[in-house]
């Protein structure tokens, strides 16, 4: 009696994906690099389990130049996405750190593996994460990588500051007024100028707001380009590698690059930052020249004179009539009125009449008188820009074009009366188009 045939044995179908990754880019540009051996690797162990159903899709996930301590990574993202699409069976591997050195983020991609019934292996140690003990392997091995990747951190940390202690620059953005040359700070000519203008004179005004408006209208911008505000100064100001230090956690030491400020300078400077920031804004504020000083009168024909006073570590500003300072209280209808409401108040009224038809056509005949080639449309362009450009200015400044636009103003039981200068009108449109302004600011 003859047996019958055996059935042939079906094979399952089993699509490999084979991931690799690199931490450094180094060696990447090579026509044969580490992710081409790992590959090379990972091919031939699938080809070994042909007999298997083992098969390689042809899709490639690489990173290269990427950490395993995250899962941020192009090539890891795309292999998740057709795990879950369901395009992939088995993810194969060179060593078990190349596809993650954190046992925390490991777990996760278990976890996707396990949901879609993906199975995890290493040419190069033989796991399977379908089976407990191979879990549990696998979580020892990965233990062990992320220690050892701790460790490296604890070296390079320690590495760094050791040579940060000798003085050495140890990379990252160079600060404003240095370059990088040969892993060494150099001083740079074009920017170190202004970093000692900005130290000498935050010394003359005592204020970071002010010294950023002055660093604005002189066009001075940090070296990608952008805004230097108070902030940007104030690290300025508190950054010791401009006395040539090298600091490392909190700590400074002799560096290896030259200073831009002397010691005596820098002393000064630390001692001004050392008061309180409320006291030195009001100390400020009580320097900022009054706009309307000799300017304002009152319903008697008597000037009135700019003061301030201090309540509780503030500082209130004021104009006070004579009437009032030689006779008084009530020897004047408007005896005294707040120095920011009535100063706000001019500079609105000067806004207002910047636009009036006949101001512009007054404006463009005093500016003819002197220089013939300005149009009445100059005038008026030029008197547009003043809106914008006040703020930008700075209280000296702003002091002076008010004495330059006003003749007088008389304050009433009923309002203000605000006499415009016409030639004084003309010389600040004359500035304006000669660009003078934002120089002056």
């Amino acid at each position: 009696m003859t047996k019958p045939p055996e059935k042939a044995k079906v094979v399952r179908k089993l699509r490999c994906a084979v991931y690799t990754r690199k931490s450094s880019e180094e060696g990447l540009e090579q026509e044969f690099n580490s992710l081409h051996a790992q590959r090379e690797a990972c091919e031939a162990y699938i080809a070994s389990q042909r007999s298997e159903g083992w098969v390689l899709v042809r899709d490639q996930y690489d990173d290269g130049g990427i950490s395993g301590g995250t899962l941020e990574r192009p090539g890891l993202k795309r292999l998740l996405e057709d795990i879950e699409d369901g395009l992939v069976d088995v993810v194969v591997v060179y060593k078990i750190d190349r596809l993650s050195r954190s046992l925390a983020d490991f777990a996760k991609l278990v976890e996707v593996f396990d949901r879609n019934g993906v199975t995890f292996v290493s040419v190069t140690q033989s796991f399977n994460t379908t089976t407990s003990m191979g879990r549990l392997t696998l979580n020892i091995l990965l233990s062990f990588a992320q220690f050892e990747r701790e460790v490296t951190a604890e070296r390079i940390r320690d590495k760094v500051a050791a040579s940060r202690k000798k003085g050495m620059w140890m990379g990252g953005v160079p600060p404003y007024g240095y370059r990088v040359e040969n892993r060494k700070l150099l001083v740079d000519e074009e920017s170190a100028p202004h970093v000692r203008w900005i130290f000498a004179r935050f010394l003359e005004i005592g204020s970071c707001t002010e010294l950023a408006r002055e660093v604005g209208t002189r066009g001075i911008r940090t070296p990608r380009g952008n805004r230097i505000d108070k902030k940007y100064i104030y690290r300025m100001l508190s950054n010791r590698a401009y006395i040539g230090e090298a600091v490392h956690k909190g700590d400074s030491y002799p560096g290896e690059h030259d200073a831009i400020i002397d010691s005596a300078t820098w002393d000064r400077v630390h001692a001004i930052l050392l008061e309180s920031p409320r006291k030195r804004a009001a100390r400020t504020r009580a320097d900022t020249p009054a706009l309307l000083k000799g300017l304002l009168y009152g319903p008697d024909g008597a000037a009135f004179s700019p003061t301030h006073t201090r309540k509780g570590g503030r500082l209130y500003r004021y104009y006070v009539s004579q009437t009032v300072l030689k006779h008084g209280a009530g020897s004047c209808p408007v005896g005294r009125v707040q120095a920011g409401e009535i100063e706000a108040a001019v500079i609105d009224q000067l806004r207002t009449v910047f636009r009036q038809p006949e101001i512009v056509a007054g404006t463009w005949k005093a500016a003819r008188a002197e220089i013939g080639d300005i149009t009445e449309s100059d005038a008026r362009a030029a008197l547009q820009q003043l809106d914008p450009l006040w703020n930008e200015l700075f209280p000296a400044e702003q002091a002076r074009i008010v004495a330059l636009l006003v003749g007088r103003v008389d304050i009433g039981m009923d309002g203000l009366n605000v006499r415009l200068r016409m030639d004084g009108l003309g010389a600040l449109a004359r500035e304006i188009l000669a660009g003078d302004m934002g120089a002056a600011a």
